[in-house]
């Protein structure tokens, strides 16, 4: 099981972003830059335009590091960006390895600040939870974060670093055909992606790049608290996936919970929700809800929560509490969080999407401890849908019959 990864003790707070930063020996960093930056750059060296796209290709598409690896220019060309330039990634403070394959590493930065970033494997993907901000400004009561101050926004390239650290790590350079380890991208780690959001944007238009990083937008997933104004420019110039911390159904228990709703109560953000651009049952909005035992995890918190996301495409990630020395809360009972996910079930209006494991969740504590979630939403599937599935599985015992959510069932101890 793997111990929380506690940062450095937060420097002075920063109102702005920083520039991105040079790399250790004084160099400036070409990681974080956009096509028009470095075509910019090779103009500066009187170069022609075209060599943007090859470095482009050679740092994003490659991997490479070493300028003496770029054989498509030439060797003096070669030698004045290594003069001037690097080709930088975040420096590994520390990485811890699980039992099941998940990974963590604590990142530096130049400036001594660090952050953590998580890799989930599963059977059907590997997913990448990467941080937006050193600390967070939204001291979610819940979260490990909000208990750090704010220091400062992370810039594109420790953003993007995050990403070709992890290439780095699963040798997926460029990326194989098929069996690969990082799939998806998830804005969940430290800090609030969408009050940083010029940087999360710059980064993910770069890890968007068909001839770069390649990372398909309905791959990456974009986690907010609730910054209500931000969310519909999100949709229309990033398109990626949508998923809204939500945890309390009513404005009384979400003000303590999440302070920002008193700022962006829950009506406001619902609207800002059913308005996202390109809302449909294929890109739907995730749902996350931690589930603190006698808090927020009532049959009627499951009830109330049914009402409110009717309506909008949807599912929802019923997230066991991660609990940290001296939180103030504790974890839902297995029995609480089964009777809340048949209630979402039964109430719910949009197709389930496949169960993930509870078990992998608890045994890595994630930034914002908040760890891998057990999904919990959606319409009861088609008659015959999965049937094929469903009487392949009974023929050989694997689950009773009558049970018709064995398939796809989402609780801690299935029947099966």
């Amino acid at each position: 099981m793997l111990e929380p990864i506690v940062p450095a003790p937060a420097l002075a707070p920063f109102k702005e972003s920083l520039p991105a930063p040079q790399s250790p020996d004084g160099r400036s960093n070409l990681v974080g830059l956009t096509r028009q930056e470095l075509a910019e750059l090779f103009k500066e060296l009187g170069e022609p335009a075209f060599r943007a796209r090859q470095l482009w290709g050679w740092i994003y598409a490659k991997g490479a590091r070493d300028f003496d690896d770029m054989t498509d220019m030439s060797k003096k060309l070669r030698a004045k960006l290594a003069e001037r330039y690097a080709v930088h990634r975040p420096e590994i403070s520390r990485l811890q390895d699980s039992i099941d394959g998940t990974k963590k590493w604590l990142l530096r930065f130049p400036d001594g600040q660090e952050i953590e970033t998580v890799h989930i494997p599963e059977e059907d993907r590997g997913t990448l939870c990467i941080s937006s901000q050193v600390g967070c400004t939204l001291t979610c009561k819940f979260c490990h974060t909000g208990t750090q101050r704010l220091v400062r926004d992370l810039t594109p390239a420790e953003i993007v670093g995050q990403i070709m650290l992890a290439k780095d790590t699963f040798d997926e350079w460029p990326g194989p055909e098929g069996n690969r380890k990082l799939t998806n991208i998830v804005l969940m780690g430290m800090g609030e992606p969408l009050f940083n959001y010029a940087n999360v944007a710059k980064a993910m238009k770069i890890a968007m790049d068909e001839e770069g990083l390649a990372i398909s937008k309905r791959k990456i997933t974009l986690s907010t608290s609730g910054v209500a104004p931000m969310i519909k420019r999100c949709g229309e110039e990033l398109r990626v996936m949508l998923a809204i911390s939500l945890h309390a159904v009513t404005d009384e228990l979400r003000d303590v919970l999440v302070p920002l709703n008193k700022k962006y109560p829950i009506a406001e953000l619902m609207d800002a929700c059913r308005t996202y651009p390109s809302l449909s049952n294929a890109r739907r909005i995730t749902f996350e809800y931690v589930m603190l035992k006698g808090v927020n995890d009532s049959p009627a918190d499951a009830r109330a929560l049914v009402k409110l996301i009717s309506g909008i495409p949807a599912k929802v990630n019923l997230i066991p509490f991660n609990a940290w020395p001296g939180a103030p809360f504790e974890c839902s009972t297995n029995e609480a969080i089964e009777k809340f996910s048949q209630i979402v079930f039964a109430g719910a209006t949009f197709r389930p999407p496949a169960a993930s494991s509870k078990a992998k969740a608890r045994k890595s504590a994630a930034a914002c401890s908040m760890p891998q979630p057990q999904r919990a939403a959606a319409r009861r599937p088609r008659p015959g849908r999965h049937r094929k599935d469903r009487n392949k599985r009974r023929a050989r015992g694997a689950i009773p019959r009558g049970c018709f959510w064995a398939p796809r069932c989402q609780y801690p101890t299935p029947c099966a």
